[in-house]
């Protein structure tokens, strides 16, 4: 989370320097490559040990998915914020002054929200679905597939919110420079999201038979194939956790 945070915000800091609207856009262009890279990147080297989440939302997302227990989802938004006020305190520190990315609404409350839902949902959407191992369909590489819906939800929702659709990211510069204006929306929008994008993926587009008590018993425990077997058996383990063989 911390290098996550750190390339992100680094590429942020000095987007503000010119006027010139050609400028702008190419540093909206440029912040936008650089998420979704980074997001890419290391959910490729890091997936397979944590599931690489780097989002409060789609920890949220896959914890009512039922890829996660609740006791791991709190550990997970708890790092993650750590990581997040870490790395926005190392860029602070070697680039002092700057707004450190911290996000503003440029549109009304309203309209921000929607933004910042809309824009997080088809994350948690996508990254739910390419990583689902009962599909056969899916094919190509699941975290490329996601850093471009990183990227996506950047490129559209940056000149309107300043793109948040990461609680942890926008919570980590909002506190080191005290700035926490509508930083509620930042919150409530995306984890909200998250948590849509996975009501919609389990129940409309590819449902799943869970029963409620079996659904309980993984909120509570984690899921069954969580639990690696130490005589060597394969864990397959769905979800982030375990990418799907490329």
């Amino acid at each position: 989370m911390l290098l996550f945070i750190l390339i992100g915000l680094s590429s942020i800091v000095g987007i503000g320097l010119g006027n010139d609207k050609n400028q702008m856009i190419a540093q909206e262009i440029k912040v936008s490559l650089a998420f979704a890279l980074a997001i890419a990147t290391l959910a490729q080297s890091l997936g397979h040990i944590s599931g690489a989440h780097l989002n409060p939302a789609v920890t949220l997302g896959l914890l009512v998915n039922c890829q996660i227990s609740a006791l791991r989802c709190a550990f997970y938004i708890l790092a993650q914020m750590l990581g997040a006020i870490a790395a926005s305190a190392v860029v602070n520190g070697y680039k002092p002054g700057e707004s450190l990315g911290v996000n503003a609404l440029n549109v009304s409350v309203g309209a921000g929200f929607a933004i910042e839902f809309f824009a997080t949902l088809q994350l948690v959407l996508c990254i739910i679905a390419v990583t689902d191992k009962r599909r056969t369909d899916v094919t190509g590489s699941a975290p490329l597939a996601i850093g471009l819906s990183v990227g996506l939800g950047h490129l559209t929702a940056i000149s309107f919110t300043g793109c948040g659709i990461n609680p942890a990211r926008s919570f980590g510069p909002a506190l080191i420079l005290g700035k926490m204006k509508n930083h509620w929306v930042y919150w409530l929008a995306p984890m909200c999201g998250g948590i849509a994008a996975s009501l919609i993926y389990d129940f409309l587009l590819y449902p799943q038979t869970r029963n409620f008590s079996s659904r309980i018993g993984i909120l509570v425990h984690g899921p069954q194939e969580e639990y690696v077997e130490i005589n060597g058996e394969e864990n397959n383990s769905p979800g982030p956790s375990h990418w799907p063989k490329q």
